[in-house]
Order: structure tokens, then C-alpha cells, then sequence
């Protein structure tokens, strides 16, 4: 236990851990994008409730919560902990060094990012994870009815939320924050994996970039569309 302990406490143990966790937070970006994109194709908000329903009932996914709930507490202390380390290791800033020689501003910039992304977390779990999954809807603003198909209306409390100009504005910095982290990030996740290959690795790094550029404007797309009325 002690060797295992040691190991992941490690330099490389840490990269490893937020590699892998890493990879389960971009997987579970891809589902929620795609939910969150049903928002797109119905107007009603229908659609998008069976998908909040079936991600809310579904056991599989509940349990998966509890995992992505884990593993992204795990990649928040990790990627704290290799942040104050790397800082630690590099006490004095030379005043001639010209760090967009060695890296891009956001590889270096990883900890502020996330400590945005995790503002946004605790404003985003509050506004709708715990209302759906603890709360209830009829416990939001004096009560809220249910669709047309007779299920919690998510949709009506997203429209609600992104009324005030504030939670778009937060949404959308935060969505520029997720880009500048995935960029980094997606690319960097599969290096410290060692999934190397001359051939694959720069289909990954291009693979990265549209990533980096698409899911977050898809989320940042949805607060902005309902704020201003475009036909959601």
C-alpha cells in the first residue's frame, strides 16, 4: 500500500492522475453537450426534460455521478497541488524571461483557469444539479409545473436562471475558460497517458483544438440564445 501511495504522490503519479481523470471529464463533456443541445431542437423544452429525466432516473448514470463527482474533486486537488509545486520550484521570475518562448500563456495559466471553472461549478451544481437531484422543482420560486409530458420542467428552470444578465455573462467567461483548459489540457492528457505516436498524435492535437473551440461554444450558445430570445 505504501509503494501505491508513494507512487501516485509522485511527480508522475500526479500527471498520471490528472490524465486519467482528465479523460473522464471530457467524456462526460461530450454527454452533457449533447443533452444540452436538445435545447436547439425543441422549443417546447420537452426534449431536453426526457433527456434531464432519463440522466436524473437512469441508475447507471446515477452511479456515474458519484464517480465524475470523485474524479473531479481529484483533478481540482491535483491539478492545486502541481500548481503551488511548480510555483514552489520556480521561486524567483527572471525579469528577461520570455515564457511565450517555451509555452502558451494558458499552459502556464492552468490554475487560474480552473479556479474560474470551479466558480462557475459551484454556480452551475447550485442552479440545477442539486434543484434536480435533491431539492425539487416545485421547491424553485414558489413552484414550477410540470412540461407537457408530464416531467420536471428543467427547461423552464434554465430560462429562469439565464434571464439575469449576470449568470450569462458568468456562463459565457467561464465557457472561455473551459476553451483555454481544454486546450491545453485535451492534447496534454493524452501525452502524459503515453499515447504517443508520430502518425495519431497530430490527429490529436487538431482533434483537440476543434474540441477546445465547439463544446464550449455550444454551452456558452445556450445561456446566450435563451437570454436574448433566439427562438428558445
Amino acid at each position: 500500500m505504501g509503494s501505491i501511495a508513494n507512487a501516485f504522490s509522485s511527480s508522475i503519479g500526479k500527471k498520471l492522475i490528472m490524465g486519467l481523470t482528465g479523460l473522464f471529464l471530457i467524456s462526460f463533456l461530450i454527454v452533457h453537450c449533447f443533452l444540452n443541445s436538445f435545447v436547439f431542437f425543441d422549443k417546447t423544452g420537452v426534449l431536453f426534460n426526457e433527456g434531464a429525466h432519463f440522466m436524473a432516473t437512469n441508475w447507471i448514470i446515477r452511479a456515474m455521478e458519484v464517480v465524475l463527482m470523485l474524479g473531479l474533486v481529484l483533478h481540482i486537488i491535483q491539478g492545486a497541488r502541481l500548481t503551488f509545486e511548480n510555483q514552489a520550484a520556480r521561486p524567483v521570475k527572471y525579469a528577461y524571461n520570455d515564457g511565450n518562448a517555451n509555452s502558451k500563456w494558458y499552459s502556464r495559466s492552468m490554475g487560474l483557469l480552473g479556479t474560474l471553472l470551479l466558480i462557475f461549478l459551484i454556480v452551475h451544481l447550485s442552479d440545477f444539479w442539486v434543484v434536480s437531484r435533491f431539492t425539487g422543482i416545485e421547491h424553485f420560486n414558489g413552484g414550477t409545473p410540470l412540461d407537457a409530458a408530464g416531467r420536471e420542467d428543467l427547461y423552464a428552470v434554465m430560462h429562469a436562471k439565464f434571464s439575469e444578465p449576470w449568470r450569462v455573462v458568468l456562463y459565457v467567461l467561464a465557457m472561455v475558460s473551459l476553451a483555454y483548459h481544454l486546450l491545453h489540457g485535451f492534447a496534454s492528457t493524452f501525452q502524459t497517458m503515453g499515447w504517443n505516436h508520430k502518425k495519431y498524435t497530430p490527429i490529436i492535437k487538431v482533434l483537440g483544438v476543434w474540441f477546445s473551440i465547439l463544446v464550449p461554444l455550444l454551452f456558452a450558445l445556450m445561456p446566450i440564445a435563451i437570454y436574448f430570445g433566439w427562438g428558445l
